[in-house]
């Protein structure tokens, strides 16, 4: 059974009264489901995976790694060799970053249940200091595990592209991203799944004003920028 990032009634009413733009974009596209991968590690190394590859791509690959490494838990990786994880397409470093995050949850070092009662900042602070994990990802994580409500990534090329396209931007500095962030608050996670849909081209007729140039799909493994 999927399990789909949970909201309701009360995020969409604030944030169709807070922004008229985007309560057009809410009516239009109507509820969202978007898988989420409750189980921490199990989103980390989903996460890891999909550094620097398509949508697309990650889907075979994570595919083969729940066929091939199953269960996938600190643990069972702990144990397994780099090479039988990077044998389902990551590369060797990839590879790497795991076998040492399962080290450190196995002893102890890293105790991924307390981070779910951390407050976000915290939370990416200590995803941070995980190999392999930036800032983009820490914030992936909360939205697609933790499921934290107020999420706005200013590293996602998606959410920006999203913003772009709603409120016709040619550009989207920090600080007027800022002032999205806290229009959309504390709803945010749930702004960022319209804008992501908007992106991807939900709505007809909607263009990136934005002048062209080379975009990513998905955000750098380590420096996420």
């Amino acid at each position: 059974m999927t399990d789909f990032f949970l909201y309701g009634e009360n995020e969409i009413q604030h944030l169709k009264k807070c922004d008229a733009k985007l309560a057009a974009v809410i009516d239009q596209i109507g509820h969202i489901d978007r898988p989420v991968i409750p189980d921490l590690f199990e989103a980390l190394v989903n996460a890891i995976a999909g550094q620097q590859i398509s949508s697309r791509a990650l889907e075979t690959v994570w595919a083969r790694m729940q066929q091939r490494l199953s269960p996938i838990n600190p643990a069972h990786f702990d144990a397994l060799t780099a090479e039988k994880i990077a044998s389902c397409g990551l590369s060797m470093r990839k590879a790497g970053y795991l076998k040492a995050i399962a080290a450190q949850a196995v002893s102890g070092a890293l105790d991924l249940d307390a981070l779910h009662v951390l407050p976000d900042d915290e939370v990416c602070h200590r995803l941070c200091s995980l190999p392999g994990v930036g800032q983009w990802t820490a914030e992936m994580l909360l939205i697609f595990s933790l499921q934290r409500p107020d999420v706005l990534s200013f590293g996602d090329f998606g959410i920006r592209r999203g913003l772009r396209m709603v409120y016709h931007h040619r550009e989207l500095t920090p600080a007027l991203f800022e002032k999205y962030r806290r229009r959309f608050s504390p709803c945010g996670t749930v702004a960022s799944l319209y804008l992501w849909a908007v992106s991807g081209g939900a709505i007809d007729g909607l263009l990136d004003p934005a002048p062209a140039g080379p975009s990513r799909a998905r955000a750098p493994a380590a420096a996420d920028r």
